[in-house]
């Protein structure tokens, strides 16, 4: 998602821009690192959260500065994306009449830089009327990282789900269902060391509670985002308060939690999970 490396357009002030890249943020495409849902992304950013989005183009002035410009011509920007994509040149040129703000800073970490100007560097305070935005720190396992290792396990499904044995979701009985054997695993792990009473819900047992919560309660936008899959099938990703789910309606999840550092669990299919990830699809944004 790279642009042209002589593409400039005016950032403010008179002053070119050199394209470096361009994101979506909109309910559903959005960097997922800023945030569970479209909103808290939007809020990264001290944006109001349109219903319509944004684009976001990345690039650095004449200086070498790190500017991000929003516009509201969401469609210019996914086209622009689109091209890049298949290796094709676009001369991404906002309209200024589009332009809603010129932001200092990146809000996403680039291994890319304008040729012929200074290296990437935040814009001087006294140009500024904001502090610059900086990339969530994903130096160690939390919320940003969580969600950069669920968009990981959506962009190569089939890598991840031939690690996984259909067989190893069966439990002791071999009529349990794979979800159940799941659930009981991890309830096992969960419920060392408890002393009487009933034992609190595990963690993907919790995750899967809160996402069928979602389908009666719809959550804010984006916490639930619907995406192509090939045959008939859908790429599901969910995420609330401390974890992310990915799924393909036609097969399993993979669930990431905030309290298990760098762990991955495959909830099975079951009898339960076909029903639950058609009602999410049902009510998920979709990218138009």
């Amino acid at each position: 998602m790279a642009g042209t490396d002589d593409e400039a357009v005016t950032a403010g002030d008179d002053d070119a821009l050199y394209v470096l890249t361009a994101v979506l943020l909109t309910p559903a495409q959005f960097p997922s690192v800023l945030g569970d849902d479209y909103p808290e992304a939007c809020a990264a950013l001290g944006l109001a959260p349109l219903a319509d989005g944004y684009g976001l183009v990345l690039g650095q002035d004449e200086d070498g500065a790190r500017w991000t410009v929003v516009i509201d011509d969401v469609s210019l920007v996914a086209v622009a994306i689109a091209s890049w994509d298949c290796g094709m040149e676009y001369d991404l040129s906002p309209d200024e009449r589009t332009m809603v703000a010129a932001l200092p800073g990146w809000p996403l970490a680039l291994a890319v830089a304008a040729p012929g100007v200074p290296a990437p560097h935040d814009p001087a305070p006294e140009i500024t009327e904001q502090a610059p935005l900086a990339p969530p720190d994903t130096s160690g396992w939390g919320p940003a990282q969580r969600r950069l290792g669920a968009d990981e396990i959506a962009l190569q499904w089939a890598a991840w789900r031939e690690q996984i044995d259909d067989e190893e979701f069966a439990g002791p009985d071999a009529t349990e269902s794979a979800e159940d054997a799941a659930r009981n695993d991890e309830s096992d792990k969960s419920g060392e060391g408890a002393e009487g009473g009933s034992e609190p819900l595990s963690g993907v047992q919790r995750v899967l509670a809160e996402a069928r919560s979602y389908v009666d309660t719809p959550p804010p936008l984006g916490r639930v985002r619907s995406s192509f899959a090939p045959g008939d099938a859908r790429m599901l990703r969910a995420d609330g308060p401390g974890w992310s789910m990915v799924a393909r309606t036609d097969d399993i999840a993979f669930v990431l939690l905030d309290e298990k550092p760098g762990e991955i669990l495959p909830v099975g299919r079951g009898p339960e999970l076909p029903g639950l990830l058609d009602a999410l699809d049902n009510m998920a944004v979709r990218p138009s």
